[in-house]
């Protein structure tokens, strides 16, 4: 007789967590329901349901109403000091996409570009040629492109993760400002 198997999965966050989280937080966390937020990140309803289960799980947010809403101080400290942590950049070569991080707004208005090539995320869509930087989540290019608070957030997030110091400093206050 086969012995029986033990539920010992410990729970962990995935990078569609984490992108979701950054669209909730770009509804400016007004309470959106489920189809709202697929809409806009362009996912499906299941995967918003199981990113945000495991987001309260995480303790990054809770419902309220049966609306989610988050935990700015978590995730605030997750954003600042985890996340770039467990979703380290991913870099390619070049490439035609969508600019982020320092090269796009609202970090392009305060950092002068220079001769280097833009990260982008790779995307049919995109018109400027740089640095591949693989974005949070596939959908993340074509949802930023739809929203611009959102594509903001999405750029904030890669200048946080992937950028130099002053790129990380002012991504940080911008981000503060937001939340």
């Amino acid at each position: 007789m086969p012995t029986p198997r033990r539920s010992n999965r410990q729970p962990i966050l995935k990078p569609q967590d984490f992108y979701l989280l950054l669209a909730l937080a770009a509804c400016r966390d007004q309470g959106t329901t489920y189809p709202e937020l697929a809409a806009l990140a362009g996912v499906s309803m299941s995967e918003v349901h199981g990113a945000l289960k495991r987001a309260e799980v995480a303790r990054l947010l809770f419902f309220e109403t049966k609306r989610p809403r988050i935990l700015v101080p978590a995730f605030k400290e997750f954003l600042f000091h985890g996340a770039k942590y467990a979703f380290p950049p991913a870099r390619g070569s070049m490439v035609a996409g969508v600019p982020t991080a320092h090269a796009a707004a609202p970090l392009n208005a305060h950092i002068a570009s220079s001769s280097d090539p833009a990260p982008v995320w790779p995307c049919i869509a995109g018109t400027v040629r740089g640095i591949a930087l693989i974005p949070l989540y596939p959908s993340a290019p074509a949802a930023a492109l739809r929203n611009p608070v959102l594509y903001e957030s999405l750029a904030l997030f890669d200048a946080l993760r992937s950028g130099n110091v002053r790129e990380r400093a002012l991504a940080h206050q911008l981000f503060e400002d937001r939340l």
